[in-house]
């Protein structure tokens, strides 16, 4: 293959990746992605020892050691595009030769987990539990864009997903991507798994109502009722549906889990969604270093 156009893969002065800031040396292979830039302090408040720290943008980034092993800690910002830089651009760090623009010949797989808050659809599904994403439905449109995206898909689960919610011919096509089978066996002792809806906004495209009304007032309680194969959709979030999809692209082990802050069936709110975060660093970062075990 020729080299990576210049135009196509954008490198800083210092020898960094454009958007992160991070050189190749600077990322572990288990990296906690969350969308808070003020969380990567508090979860590297955990660490044994900070190797780096780095910042651009939104973009946080530190790596360190955590019982011997070592983790980075990333912050994305909300929303698919801004996971498409970041799956884009682990993944370059991972496997491009960036000084050469040419791919590597042995493919490095890393480890991503995100760490979020998320609100919940199903009544049953209580504030304050954690939310384990088995999928992502992707109401974004982002793989859409990219070769071979369909492989990765669960097509029938999309057609009858379409099929049960009467879908709008003007919203995009609707996607299914399964998480990492093995992070989410390992992770689901103590949380609530299922699907996790992944939209284009925090507004109608959830169903909130402000100001504007809504092209389909039902569509939420059509997602809620959703059910396939034994699966349900449990919560609404901004980034799993992208981080599956490009994971599995790109060949790395990716999962999400969200501390549930709030039950829109149910208009329950967390009295204290920070503390809840912080119960969930806890619990991630213990799952992690238990896996060297």
């Amino acid at each position: 293959m020729p080299p990576i156009k210049n135009a196509d893969l954008l490198i800083n002065p210092d020898g960094s990746i454009y958007h992160l800031a991070l050189r190749p040396e600077q990322i572990a292979d288990t990296v906690i992605i969350v969308g808070d830039p003020e969380r990567v302090t508090e979860i590297s408040h955990h660490f044994d020892s900070i190797e780096c720290k780095t910042h651009n943008r939104e973009f946080i980034t530190h790596t360190g050691l955590v019982k011997g092993k070592r983790i980075s800690v990333l912050s994305t910002g909300i929303g698919t595009d801004n996971i498409d830089i970041v799956m884009n651009e682990l993944d370059a760090l991972a496997n491009i030769n960036l000084s050469a623009r040419e791919i590597k010949p042995d493919h490095r797989a890393l480890t991503i987990i995100r760490l979020g808050t998320s609100g919940a659809i199903q009544p049953d599904v209580p504030v304050g539990a954690f939310a384990l994403s088995s999928y992502g439905l992707g109401l974004d449109n982002l793989m859409h864009f990219y070769a071979n995206g369909k492989d990765t898909l669960d097509l029938p689960m999309a057609d009858a997903f379409m099929k049960h919610t009467g879908w709008n011919a003007d919203l995009s096509r609707p996607y299914f991507v399964r998480g990492s089978e093995e992070l989410v066996k390992k992770f689901e002792r103590g949380t609530v798994k299922g699907i996790t809806a992944t939209a284009p906004g925090f507004y109608g495209p959830q169903g909130r109502i402000l100001r504007i009304g809504l092209a389909d007032p039902d569509l939420n309680e059509k997602i809620r009722s959703f059910r396939y194969n034994g699966e349900r959709i449990i919560n609404f979030e901004m980034e799993t549906s992208a981080l599956y999809g490009l994971g599995r692209l790109l060949g790395h082990h990716i999962m999400t889990v969200c501390a549930l802050i709030a039950n829109r069936a149910t208009n329950e709110t967390s009295p204290d969604h920070k503390a809840l975060v912080r119960k969930l660093i806890e619990f991630v970062l213990e799952r992690i270093t238990d896996q060297q075990k």
